[in-house]
């Protein structure tokens, strides 16, 4: 009873944030709205921390059944939480991660007119995504699903009098509602095959799918879907650059950390069906290396600090996908998380960045930094550092983890996501190199402005470099030792169905291809750090590059693309709809018109005069007598 109650508090304290904030926020001081958002997040936290210090990788999962919700064509469906060492990861990241994000957002949102609104927003967001996480099956997946959907909406468009930000937040709405509908109709396919949605017992009945059968690969590639949209993978990412319209910690927490991070934990959720469908998993594997390429060749030449962090942040969910697709889940969870400390750091460094610079986010017009914002800068260094691949940082690790599963796999899909992984060292240290060092390159008023965050948004930072710095030491390489070495692959090995093949690369291959990796990264450092500091090369605007750099600052044209393929024809039929409607609107008015005209001329028929009534009647009567003489 003590453990259900525990399982409750974690998933209700953020509500209670929300409605208190919701209901009262507008009459409290904001301290007081802020300290009890972030209190109900970090107390959520803590208690996750307890019941992980119990939990160990032979614990069975907890079920908490909080009611029998409905039973509808023999599928019964109770609302309750699974307890696991998968969902106990997530939460830990959630909580975790949001606590220092809600900390951070005190002193970056303290002007803002809507202060409680965006609190309440984020305690809504953290009681969504720990519903996701912690649902006992697919369908309270779902309305967390749609939960995190909402707020993401609610929190791009924060500053709504900005119609671009309101355009911005209607793209991310509209582009995952398309994925969305692949994933409730996998949730559908799995319900009518296996009489059940709660995942135990559809991990017990999937042996019944015939192996690479049409029915289990449309499931998987139904619930994949549902992972492309969330996740931003072609061709649904185009939305995950345009939210940075929200504020800076909605992009750290959202859009880095925990929402588009939802796709990698619903496949990783589904292993068990997923095993039984090893072409859905070649096709995972192929859009996420596309994802991967496309999204960090267009990041090399964006001037806009967070379009670079959030294509980025698509990049790297590529890479994911892919570790995905070689069935390397403890690989992909693995960087799942490292990515999640660096990247939030990363992001949050960016709106200590921006914060100094009085709302400047374009890099042509910064430089020169390092010295004005230290806290600032040596925290973003470990960032970029990490997700880079400098050993012994934490991206190193995970990311060598996912190119020795590759190699394991095909040479070929190992060199192309070497490639992507060069081009992160490529942006992200021109990122660094245009920001922190050179000279001073905004107005003398930024200038006179330029100082370090509040200790309550670099506290924050100092946290996360620590995480990113040492959070690889959690799951390091296998040719270390089997025993205290590859925790969270020991930690996550239940939840997976058995069978999953685990290639393995000898040691001595291990050992050329780590080096390489390392080597390249280092010289990418020196070759940009001779470009942007000792040759004091400068971003240019876009209309100025030309070949495949106008082809990275115009992102390809994916937009514009998207524009002429599909909004311009919807709004074309819209438009035409709208004058079909029209027409039908005058032909209606013009049948009321009608019946009032004709309803006047019957008027002075219809008087009142009793007399005019006898005398008509009589005429017609006599009418009658005559048409019938004359008939007979």
């Amino acid at each position: 009873m003590q453990m259900e109650n525990l399982v409750y508090a974690i998933i209700l304290l953020p509500l209670f944030g929300f409605v208190i904030n919701g209901l009262l926020g507008k009459y409290l001081p904001k301290m007081v709205v802020g300290a009890l958002a972030t209190l109900v997040v970090f107390a959520s936290f803590l208690i996750n921390v307890k019941i992980f210090l119990g939990f160990t990788d032979h614990s069975s999962p907890i079920i908490v059944k909080a009611f029998e919700w409905f039973t509808v064509g023999g599928v019964q469906v109770n609302f309750g939480f699974q307890i696991d060492q998968l969902s106990l990861m997530m939460m830990m990241i959630i909580t975790g991660i949001g606590s220092l994000i809600h900390l951070y957002s005190i002193g970056y949102m303290s002007h803002d007119k809507g202060f409680y609104k965006f609190f309440t927003y984020l305690n809504l967001f953290i009681f969504s995504m720990l519903l996701l996480v912690m649902g006992s099956n697919y369908l309270i997946l779902f309305i967390g699903w749609e939960g995190v959907g909402l707020c993401s909406y609610l929190l791009i468009g924060f500053w709504y009098e900005n119609k671009e930000y309101g355009k911005a937040a209607r793209k991310a709405f509209i582009m995952n509602r398309i994925g969305d509908l692949g994933l409730l109709i996998g949730i559908f396919l799995i319900a009518t095959q296996t009489n059940a949605l709660d995942y135990l017992s559809v991990a017990q009945n999937a042996s019944k799918f015939e192996f690479d059968g049409v029915v289990i690969m449309f499931i998987t590639l139904s619930l994949f879907i549902g992972a492309m949209g969330k996740s931003a993978q072609i061709p649904l990412f185009t939305w995950l650059p345009d939210a940075m319209a929200g504020p800076t910690p909605v992009s750290a927490l959202i859009h880095a950390a925990t929402m588009v991070t939802a796709g990698i934990y619903l496949v990783v959720r589904s292993n068990f069906l997923y095993h039984l469908a090893p072409s859905t998993l070649d096709f995972i594997l192929y859009i996420g290396l596309a994802t991967s390429l496309v999204a960090a060749f267009i990041g090399l030449r964006q001037n806009d600090i967070k379009k670079v962090l959030a294509y980025s942040t698509v990049s790297q969910l590529g890479l994911m996908f892919i570790a995905l697709g070689a069935e390397a889940y403890t690989t992909a969870m693995f960087h799942l998380m490292t990515h999640a400390f660096f990247k939030a750091l990363l992001f949050l460094g960016a709106g200590s960045v921006i914060h100094a610079m009085s709302g400047e986010q374009d890099m042509r017009f910064m430089g020169g930094l390092k010295s004005k914002i230290p806290v600032t800068y040596w925290t973003f260094l470990i960032g970029t550092l990490a997700i880079a691949g400098i050993p012994p940082l934490s991206g190193m690790i995970s990311k060598d983890e996912i190119l020795t599963a590759l190699w394991a796999k095909s040479p070929i899909i190992w060199g192309l996501t070497l490639f992507s992984a060069a081009l992160t060292g490529v942006y992200m240290f021109r990122l660094l190199f245009l920001t922190f060092f050179g000279k001073f390159r905004g107005t003398e008023e930024q200038k006179h402005h330029l100082h370090e965050s509040p200790i309550s948004m670099t506290l924050p930072l100092v946290v996360l470099a620590i995480l990113s710095a040492v959070g690889g030491f959690l799951n390091l390489p296998h040719f270390l030792g089997e025993g205290n070495t590859q925790k969270l692959a020991h930690w996550l090995h239940p939840i997976y169905v058995p069978g999953i093949a685990h290639p393995e690369v000898e040691f001595g291959t291990e050992m050329i291809l780590l080096a390489f990796t390392i080597l390249m990264v280092i010289v990418i450092f020196f070759v940009l750090r001779n470009i942007y500091i000792i040759k004091k090369k400068m971003a240019l605007p876009e209309e100025e590059y030309k070949g495949l750099e106008r082809l990275s600052a115009k992102k390809l044209f994916v937009d514009e693309f998207y524009n002429a393929t599909v909004v311009k024809p919807v709004e074309g039929l819209g438009h035409g709809t709208r004058m079909f409607d029209k027409i039908l609107n005058k032909f209606f008015d013009y049948i009321g018109f009608g019946a009032v005209d004709s309803g006047r001329a019957f008027k002075k028929f219809q008087n009142g005069n009793v007399e005019n009534y006898v005398l008509i009647m009589s005429l017609a009567i006599g009418l009658i007598l005559i048409v019938n003489f004359i008939l007979q």
